[in-house]
């Protein structure tokens, strides 16, 4: 809110926010594919409740980390956007059901993870927020680089 609004005729994809999109879904999607390999590849029939939920873990945790343009969520906090953090909450929640209520696993042909392939899931997930929050790291340097030479 402290920044001016936008102009009425500028691309929503001004800003870089169209290479920003198609990095982060193609990383999303070599995840997700690469997921799927590594089991397959280790004959692994929950393979697609891996794939599933690490789609569901990636698409929260850039959620989170897309929450400023500059600044990185550890320095905002978690507590100052509880709409958000509720919310992710919500969906991790709703992401177990489907994984362990025996209704859910039948409609959305899920198998339950034991806490390990969960916890491998997490970690996989974790990629995408990382990316993102290094993206900031990258053009906060560059933004210093311009302004020093400029």
């Amino acid at each position: 809110m402290q920044l001016p609004p936008c102009k009425p005729n500028k691309s929503i994809f001004a800003k870089s926010l169209g290479i920003h999109v198609l990095w982060v879904g193609m990383l999303m999607g070599a995840i997700c594919f690469g997921t799927q390999a590594c089991a397959i590849v280790h004959d692994d029939p929950k393979w697609q409740t891996y794939v599933f939920t690490v789609l569901c873990l990636c698409q929260m945790g850039h959620a989170m980390a897309i929450r400023s343009e500059r600044f990185f969520l550890f320095r905002q906090g978690f507590l100052t956007n509880p709409a958000l953090l509720g919310t992710v909450l919500l969906t991790f929640l709703l992401q177990l059901t489907i994984l362990y209520a025996p209704t859910f696993q039948a409609v959305f042909s899920t198998q339950p993870l034991i806490f390990r392939e969960l916890a491998a899931c997490v970690l996989i997930s974790l990629v995408v927020f990382h990316a993102v929050e290094v993206e900031k790291l990258v053009r906060g340097w560059r933004r210093k680089s311009l302004k020093g030479t400029v």
